[in-house]
């Protein structure tokens, strides 16, 4: 989804992969280059995104049964999220000449929603979304991921269960070795020390910035 000289960066994985923490360094590493970026991540901080976030906390809608959304439902909520995060926000900024590193975008639509609902139907919700200019998925360890949310968060939300983790890593890993994540895609080990994961990184957004 380039435009000018912006470029789109996402990065994918389960939740407690690390993305956000690795997105928000990436932005600050750009930065150190001079290139001017910024981090958005999904849901997003828009209308709809604030409606999901409760709903996948359990803080529904009225008159619905508490906790509980159908998945197509949802499905077609992150759907809609993403066709605003684009038009007001993504692509606005790329438009500017600004890099938008983004946590989460059309895979994590296929990996989680995709526990419920099959990928076609997931996949032409998202037709309209565009592509990134670079994937980065970071490969986590479930069990990992569960043990470093446990350590920060007071609550977690529907998605974040043991097997639920193991099913949306497994789909995420799918999606990699049959090449559904996109043409350009950079597969990392989300237990690396930081320190080298963040080079890797770092190598690999250096690769884009010679194109």
């Amino acid at each position: 989804m380039t435009t000018k000289q912006g470029r789109f960066i996402v990065f994918e994985g389960i939740d407690g992969a690390g993305t956000t923490t690795q997105a928000r360094a990436l932005v600050s590493w750009l930065g150190t280059r001079g290139i001017k970026a910024v981090y958005t991540g999904e849901p997003s901080e828009g209308p709809i995104g604030s409606m999901l976030r409760n709903a996948l906390r359990g803080r529904v809608v009225p008159g619905t049964v508490p906790g509980v959304l159908d998945p197509r439902v949802i499905a077609l909520l992150f759907a809609a999220d993403r066709v605003d995060h684009v038009l007001y926000d993504i692509r606005p900024s790329l438009e500017r000449g600004l890099w938008v590193i983004c946590d989460r975008f059309v895979c994590s639509s296929l990996a989680y929603q995709g526990l419920d609902l099959e990928e076609a139907w997931l996949a032409s919700l998202n037709r309209e979304a565009g592509h990134p200019d670079l994937t980065i998925f970071l490969r986590m360890d479930p069990a990992v991921a569960m043990e470093r949310m446990g350590r920060t968060r007071a609550r977690l939300d529907h998605f974040e269960a043991l097997d639920k983790l193991q099913r949306v890593e497994a789909n995420y890993r799918r999606l990699e070795a049959q090449g559904a994540m996109g043409k350009d895609v950079v597969g990392l080990d989300g237990l690396l020390p930081i320190p080298e994961l963040e080079k890797a990184i770092q190598d690999a957004v250096g690769a884009l910035l010679e194109r």
